[in-house]
């Protein structure tokens, strides 16, 4: 079974050079820096086969240090890349966005108070049609606004369409965590629309195996079904080791039948996303 991370930050020391945009990380992300090739010893002592890279915020939305390990890496490393949405000169990006080498589409966020406006004000309007046409798969955190995506699904019906960690509000456990629920399993009914079932274990108050998320898993998986649901860890802020985070899903789950996890465990992101491995 390979075993694909559908989410890690990497980053770079900020540097006069290459500084980033906020001085450090959020408190609840390691704030050490971690390269590429750190990440791929961390990789294989926990048995994982590749990951999919989202380079953070605080670096200024760059997608430079991604793209060159998966130059690098190429069966190990891809990209999300991040845009600057609001700038109009990201709007000619779109087209050509998939023909850099190891991008496969784009992330995007709207949980700050500056961002979560862009949903409503027109600020995003271009992307979604601009993604749809350019078949630009597209990673979405956007807590606390399902019913708004809703929309953007229906109305966009070929934008594929991933919502990540579940869409919960940073900084919430257990039931509290998973209180929109209802929202997320809706967007089910839209064929183009997956969800990453990442960063689980932060969510939960109790350590391993975390039980407090197992139920939301289960109703994830029953409503996506294994071919639109991605594992992933979100690693910078897991408060455990990664062979935790893996045997989550992989040990501690009976109810999940071996076939579907492969799915969940990396192929369905590789196929959701279109990268070929080899």
């Amino acid at each position: 079974m390979q075993i694909v991370d559908a989410q890690v930050h990497l980053y770079a020391p900020s540097t006069p050079e290459r500084p980033w945009a906020v001085p450090t990380p959020p408190p609840h992300h390691r704030q050490e820096p971690i390269l590429p090739d750190e990440f791929l010893r961390i990789m294989d002592e926990g048995g994982v086969d590749a990951a999919v890279i989202v380079p953070p915020e605080w670096e200024g939305k760059r997608n430079d240090l991604a793209l060159e390990a998966a130059r690098q890496y190429p069966k190990r490393y891809a990209v999300m890349g991040r845009i600057h949405m609001e700038r109009p000169e990201s709007r000619g990006l779109m087209a050509d966005w998939r023909r850099q080498p190891g991008m496969l589409g784009m992330r995007l966020t709207f949980t700050s108070e500056r961002q979560r406006p862009w949903l409503t004000d027109g600020t995003a309007d271009w992307v979604w049609p601009a993604a749809e046409k350019a078949g630009v798969p597209l990673m979405i955190y956007a807590a606390g606004s399902l019913p708004l995506i809703d929309g953007i699904a229906e109305k966009h019906p070929g934008l594929r369409l991933v919502i990540d960690h579940m869409a919960v509000p940073s900084g919430t456990k257990d039931a509290a965590a998973f209180a929109h629920l209802p929202d997320l399993l809706r967007l089910a009914r839209h064929p183009n629309v997956g969800v990453k079932v990442s960063g689980l274990p932060g969510y939960s108050s109790e350590p391993y195996p975390f039980r407090p998320v197992h139920d939301a898993i289960r109703r994830a998986y029953d409503a996506f079904g294994p071919q639109r649901c991605f594992w992933g860890t979100d690693w910078t802020r897991m408060p455990c080791p990664y062979r935790e985070a893996i045997a989550l899903f992989t040990e501690e789950l009976p109810w999940l039948p071996e076939a579907d996890k492969e799915w969940i465990m990396g192929r369905a992101i590789c196929e959701w996303l279109g990268w070929e491995r080899g």
